[in-house]
């Protein structure tokens, strides 16, 4: 199954700016360390932008979870990098009961 509304998923800039590549967030700074390693950083965060969006739009759910505020979906798929080598990351999109947009959450290494 394809995430729904893909073509309307996004990812709020904070997300990426201030967890994905934050050195200091308690819990981003893991992942910071992470997405830095493959060339990721604060001059390219619309690259990383696209190419999680990338992963909604082309890789099938892995785990569909009903919480009470909306449907959280896990999407696993290759990240392409700035130092031309592809990752494996999981990625978790939320659509909030009030919206149908898929709104990015996280993302990790797989």
């Amino acid at each position: 199954m394809k995430l729904p509304n893909k073509e309307h998923a996004f990812i709020p800039e904070s997300k990426i700016k201030d967890y994905l590549l934050s050195d200091s967030h308690p819990t981003g700074r893991s992942k910071s360390k992470f997405f830095r390693m493959f060339g990721f950083n604060e001059t390219n965060i619309e690259i990383l932008e696209q190419f999680l969006l990338k992963i909604a739009q082309t890789y099938d759910v892995t785990i569909e979870e009903k919480l009470s505020h909306g449907i959280k979906y896990t999407i696993d798929g290759k990240l392409y990098t700035p130092i031309v080598k592809d990752v494996s990351i999981r990625t978790v999109w939320i659509i909030e009961n009030n919206d149908d947009r898929p709104r990015f959450v996280t993302a990790y290494p797989d």
